[in-house]
């Protein structure tokens, strides 16, 4: 009797989705490139709500494939998600950073995290409110940063991975020969 009882709150979880989202908020990223290899990111909903669901909305549409890693500086940060001008295609036009999704900039969801190593937040102009596509990883702590950057998750694992990311030239950070997320996935999904 507990058993059936069980089975039928497990089928009617699994029915209603409670059980798919357990792996929703983990973002898997394939690289590929001189660097490869899989970067998990743990999204953090309860901090910074809608940079997340702009996240997984673009990584669901497949926006986020075969977009380059295309600013990179050796010890602060690999950028990306540049998914109008950062492409395969598009990258050798020398505008890759300069764009974003065809979708509205988000309002800044600051918080008291800090920009330790392994943070992800997420890039914008001089407007705190022009964040939309792109994002970057922490190699090492930026507290600069922090309070003025939405954090929206940190790497859980695959930080070697990020280590071996094509580092880029000078301050600007612009990569020559950039490695790429080849997928980017919600896990489970």
């Amino acid at each position: 009797m507990i058993r059936r009882g069980f089975l039928a709150l497990a089928a009617a979880l699994f029915a209603c989705g409670a059980w798919a989202q357990e792996g929703s908020d983990i973002l898997v990223i394939e690289v590929a490139g001189k660097a490869s290899g899989t970067v998990e990111i743990e999204l953090l909903p309860e901090v910074a709500p809608q940079h997340v669901a702009r996240i997984k909305q673009l990584a669901e549409a497949g926006a986020y494939d075969g977009v380059a890693f295309h600013r990179v500086i050796d010890g602060f940060m690999a950028q990306t998600g540049d998914v109008q001008f950062g492409t395969r295609d598009a990258i050798g036009g020398g505008r890759a950073g300069m764009g974003g999704s065809d979708l509205p900039n988000l309002p800044a969801e600051f918080s008291d995290i800090p920009f330790d190593r392994g943070v992800v937040g997420m890039a914008r102009s001089q407007d705190p409110n022009s964040a939309n596509s792109q994002f970057f990883i922490m190699f090492d702590e930026g507290y600069f940063l922090n309070g003025q950057y939405t954090v929206f998750g940190r790497v859980i694992s695959g930080m070697d991975v990020v280590d071996q990311i094509q580092r880029g030239r000078g301050q600007s950070g612009s990569v020559a020969d950039p490695d790429f997320m080849e997928t980017v996935r919600l896990k489970g999904g």
